[in-house]
């Protein structure tokens, strides 16, 4: 499967700013399931320095900076990506995972380093939620398979194009929202089973879905043996050569495609689209 993906970002200021270094998490993660074939970053204003880097949590992006001010930041990207099959479920988990379980425990160096994927607030609701369908899933894998399919079938999944999260209280509430909104829900139950996520933005490939949610956010959860292992609760599936990740982290917040400031007061508007046509 080869895909055509074009991203375009802008941001309107009501006057001429100064544009302070900005970092562009615009470049696909390493996969062995697919390669890039074409790349291009076309920025405005043309950056005075343009380098890449790589943050804590191991994702690549683009330090830029300027020496213009300016009334218009653009970005757009034109990728062309190679896709092979890839089996979400092809992995063995460690022999010693515990399950049904009230608080999952990640031992040695591992429980260190995933401590911070591991914070969130108590959410009792949540909790007993997730809880339930654990008591009725015959092991980890049917657990989480379930509790994707739960919340595909009982959250409506829609646009919001409002920056921010919903609290995971109001989606689980409501049963609607975002794709970041329910992936943020989803994150808060399991790490209040003890199970350390991650959120993932980046681009998803399904013909089936209406436009406009190319631009996508999922999960991760560590699961030993496997590592980490995608879940997107919008659709209900375990992730596969469909999906395209830019950014991880701990918190949706650190995988903004584009983030940076200006000086002076001005007010900004944004703007982003994101096309993906699969090339025959």
């Amino acid at each position: 499967m080869r895909l055509h993906i074009q991203h375009q970002t802008k941001y309107q200021y009501e006057e001429k700013v100064p544009l302070n270094p900005h970092q562009l998490f615009l470049i696909p993660q390493q996969r062995t399931y697919f390669q890039i074939k074409k790349a291009n970053w076309d920025i405005y204003p043309q950056p005075v320095g343009k380098n890449q880097r790589i943050n804590a949590e191991g994702n690549p992006f683009f330090q830029v900076w300027f020496n213009v001010e300016t009334d218009v930041l653009k970005v757009n990207v034109d990728l062309e990506i190679e896709a092979f099959d890839f089996n979400p479920f092809s992995f063995i988990l460690s022999p010693d995972i515990p399950y049904p379980f009230q608080n999952f425990v990640y031992h040695g160096n591992t429980g260190e380093f995933l401590k911070i994927y591991k914070q969130t607030e108590a959410f009792p609701e949540l909790t007993e939620f997730a809880s339930s369908i654990m008591r009725q899933s015959p092991d980890i894998v049917s657990f989480l398979v379930k509790l994707l399919d739960q919340i595909h079938n009982n959250w409506s999944h829609g646009l919001r194009y409002e920056p921010g999260l919903l609290h995971p209280m109001d989606t689980f509430a409501t049963k609607e929202g975002s794709c970041r909104d329910l992936s943020w829900m989803l994150m808060a139950m399991l790490r209040n089973l003890g199970m350390a996520t991650r959120f993932v933005s980046g681009y998803a490939f399904n013909p089936e879905v209406d436009a406009g949610h190319e631009l996508h956010g999922w999960i991760e959860v560590y699961l030993p043996g496997a590592g980490w292992v995608g879940l997107d609760p919008s659709l209900g599936l375990f992730t596969d050569h469909h999906y395209i990740p830019l950014a991880s982290s701990f918190h949706p917040s650190h995988t903004l495609p584009i983030s940076g400031t200006y000086g002076g007061a001005a007010t900004s508007s944004f703007s982003s689209e994101v096309w993906i046509d699969e090339i025959f």
